[in-house]
């Protein structure tokens, strides 16, 4: 870490003592809220009246954006579109969704009088034959976080992590230190806890995501971070929210560009939107999840004659694949913010063709870290 690279520290956000007496503080002022609910609830239904429960609605995007369109649509990431009433008075449906969320709720409010945690597949099995499936749990607790106006990791309940992280960083997590930059080609699991997190130091120049599990290997194996000055993240897959909130975290803290590599499919472009604009499921935290200055760096549809890639490696896009970027299109933000990324999924859709990252691999087993991934961020060849 010595010579002219220059060491980027993430401002503390506060001591130990300061976080952990805030942590105590919105934990204690949540169970009021809590028991304050239940407590109306069970007066409501005691005087003989049906509990009625509004949850907002957010929508951070839309599929019906049409540029030639005269009214804007009303997606946002801060103001409600709408309201959702539960009641007992209602039909099933709303009157299942109640009874979930209030049995959800009972759970959580143990957890925080407890200070334990659990995962949402925890809370399923305590009353699966009313839960029916972790899906349903999972529904009950976006309810909630709206309800209290707060997020999933306020509520004690947490997920099983699937990111990982390698490269030139740094930081402890609680007691746990987690010193990437003493082996950097090492994989690490993402910290779930992004509020533990503490003395963050990096000489890195830039954070590079990729989608896969499988390329990041490829660029561990190839000693891509010992030769490059970067953190590599990927969130193998569509990232779970613990892989989000800690590559904000990251660009926040340590004011460092995000790059990233998907493969050049509608659900590459799909992973890659969910990074910089959020998911519609989380729409509520989407302003807490998203980063919005991510580049996409490829693989592009004119990646394959530009690289003079073998036919093989092409792939013919499936009905399914054309009926997602079709789904993808309409979406408002790309026509509001992103028109040269809509472009480039037009001209997949135009071409009807895809190809994976590790189609690069034609060219040399090594190139994606040798020259590829390099020469785009040193030239700037990204959207």
């Amino acid at each position: 870490m010595a010579g002219r690279d220059k060491r980027r520290r993430a401002a503390p956000l506060e001591g130990d003592e300061q976080q952990l007496r805030r942590r105590q503080e919105e934990a204690a002022l949540l169970l009021r809220r809590i028991k304050g609910l239940v407590r109306w609830v069970v007066e409501e239904v005691a005087a003989g009246r049906s509990p009625s429960i509004v949850l907002h609605r957010y929508r951070n995007y839309c599929s019906a954006a049409d540029s030639a369109s005269p009214s804007p649509c009303a997606c946002s990431y801060d103001v409600p579109v709408g309201t959702d009433v539960l009641s007992l008075l209602h039909n099933d449906y709303h009157t299942s969704r109640l009874n979930v969320l209030l049995r959800v709720l009972l759970v959580v409010q143990k957890l925080l009088q407890q200070n334990k945690h659990c995962s949402k597949r925890d809370i399923y099995y305590m009353y699966p034959s009313i839960f029916v499936e972790v899906a349903v749990v999972d529904r009950a607790i976006n309810d909630i976080c709206i309800l209290l106006k707060c997020s999933r990791h306020n509520l004690n309940v947490v997920p099983v992590v699937k990111g990982l992280v390698m490269g030139w960083i740094r930081f402890v997590e609680g007691e746990k230190k987690v010193y990437c930059i003493t082996n950097v080609n090492a994989a690490f699991s993402i910290p779930v806890d992004i509020e533990a997190i503490k003395d963050v130091v990096s000489v890195a120049h830039y954070i590079l995501v990729v989608e896969k599990e499988t390329v990041f290997q490829r660029l561990a194996n190839d000693k891509f971070c010992e030769r490059n000055r970067c953190i590599v993240i990927t969130g193998r897959g569509y990232p779970d929210i613990p892989t989000r909130r800690f590559l904000r975290y990251l660009v926040e803290q340590l004011h460092l560009p995000a790059y990233c590599l998907v493969d050049s499919d509608p659900y590459g472009f799909d992973i890659l939107a969910t990074y910089k604009f959020g998911s519609l499921q989380l729409a509520h935290d989407a302003n807490l999840l998203r980063v919005p200055d991510i580049r996409w760096l490829g693989v592009f549809t004119s990646d394959f004659e530009e690289y003079c890639l073998p036919d093989c490696c092409l792939l013919h896009l499936s009905p399914e694949d054309r009926r997602k970027a079709e789904r993808i299109l309409a979406r408002c933000y790309l026509h509001r913010e992103v028109p040269e990324w809509r472009s480039e999924l037009e001209a997949m859709l135009q071409k009807g063709v895809k190809f994976e990252i590790e189609a690069l691999s034609a060219n040399s087993i090594s190139f994606l870290s040798d020259e590829y991934i390099p020469q785009k961020i040193k030239q700037g060849m990204h959207l």
